[in-house]
């Protein structure tokens, strides 16, 4: 895999339910990360008393983040709606040369900040909140 550019890692949103996916605008930043919790299960019992844990178990997240300038567009408008609403709209992240991630997102932050002599920004953080699918390229 070769070096990847940075701007190429985008967050979209299904802007009307129907599947309609669209790159959240004026992004600068974004990243994502996957977890899973561990269900230890060592025992007395175990091997040499190293830690064991049960397979498929515990809960999988994901979160993601990105910050940007502000450009009023209209997933600025969607995004803002979505988080006032406590929608769960589907999301997608394209990873460049890996695939694509989608599923049903929170928004759980959203701040804007602006200085004097400086352009408005704002900063996006999301939870995931069911299943997700993951396509490679």
């Amino acid at each position: 895999m070769s070096v990847q550019s940075g701007k190429d890692l985008l967050i979209k949103m299904d802007m009307t339910g129907s599947g309609s996916f669209t790159t959240v605008a004026g992004l600068r930043a974004t990243r994502v990360s996957f977890n899973a919790e561990t269900v230890d299960v060592t025992s007395l019992e175990s091997q040499g008393g190293w830690r064991e844990l049960l397979a498929g178990a515990g809960v999988k997240s994901a979160a993601i983040s990105g910050s940007g300038v502000f450009r009023d567009a209209s997933t600025d408008e969607r995004a803002r709606q979505v988080f006032f609403d406590g929608e769960v709209p589907r999301f997608q992240v394209v990873i460049p040369d890996f695939g694509t991630v989608e599923g049903p997102f929170q928004i759980t932050g959203l701040e804007y900040a602006g200085s004097h002599n400086g352009e408005a920004s704002y900063e996006l953080s999301l939870a995931s909140a069911g299943a997700l699918e993951f396509v490679a390229l």
